[in-house]
């Protein structure tokens, strides 16, 4: 009984995991967009190509940190969450 708990409790961290780095798609695409229309922006007003590009990386870096969170919950949801609930699980036993 304790193995089959034991394995649900791993199983239901790494589908957390997958699912947490399926985050990972909306940053990528965002960062897309936005540097597609800065390059637009850029071509159709060259003068403006600092406050363009600095306002761009801004944007981008901001957008990257929903990716970088999305990356720590995964970790955490493989390395550090099955043992905790195990532990839990074993305390709960017995």
């Amino acid at each position: 009984m304790f193995e089959i708990a034991v394995a649900i409790i791993l199983g239901c961290c790494a589908l957390g995991a997958g699912t947490a780095m399926v985050a990972g798609i909306g940053p990528g695409i965002g960062e897309g967009n936005a540097v597609a229309k800065a390059c637009e922006a850029i071509g159709r007003q060259p003068e403006s190509k600092g406050d363009v590009t600095t306002t761009m990386l801004m944007g981008c870096a901001i957008a990257e940190t929903t990716g970088l969170y999305a990356l720590v919950i995964a970790i955490l949801l493989i390395f550090v969450a099955p043992n905790m609930f195990i532990e839990i699980l074993k305390s709960a036993i017995g």
